[in-house]
């Protein structure tokens, strides 16, 4: 386990055609099995995307410790990293991380699908 001073980055080996990046701050415990099963659950949903999206970073923090609990205080962070485009960021907070992330994961989803046919809609009103 890494030393949890500060942020922990988990960039796995796994190969993905976009990055996906998980990060979290000292208060949330994550083990490798759960960071392989979000990456591929994050690949397997934003598939459609990837040859749009070059990485997906995720950050998680958990805003009132494990000590103070609490509802909602787990916040995910999720932006995704078009080709030659703004970012697209979703912030989601949820009682877990399972949940957190697959909300963001959700979310993010369906913004994606909002520009890819505002982009098609506008594609086809040019001459």
């Amino acid at each position: 386990m890494p030393d949890r001073l500060g942020p922990v980055s988990h960039n796995h080996k796994k190969v993905f055609s976009m990055q996906i990046i998980i990060n979290s701050d000292n208060q949330v415990d994550l083990q490798e099995n759960q960071i392989d099963q979000w990456q591929t659950e994050i690949a397997a949903a934003l598939e459609r995307f990837q040859d749009w999206i070059t990485r997906v970073e995720i950050h998680l923090n958990d805003e009132n410790s494990q000590t103070k609990g609490g509802s909602n205080d787990i916040r995910c962070l999720m932006e995704a990293r078009p080709a030659s485009k703004q970012p697209v960021s979703i912030e989601v907070r949820s009682a877990s991380v399972d949940r957190a992330i697959r909300e963001a994961t959700n979310t993010l989803q369906r913004r994606l699908n909002d520009i890819a046919e505002k982009a098609r809609t506008e594609s086809r009103k040019r001459p």
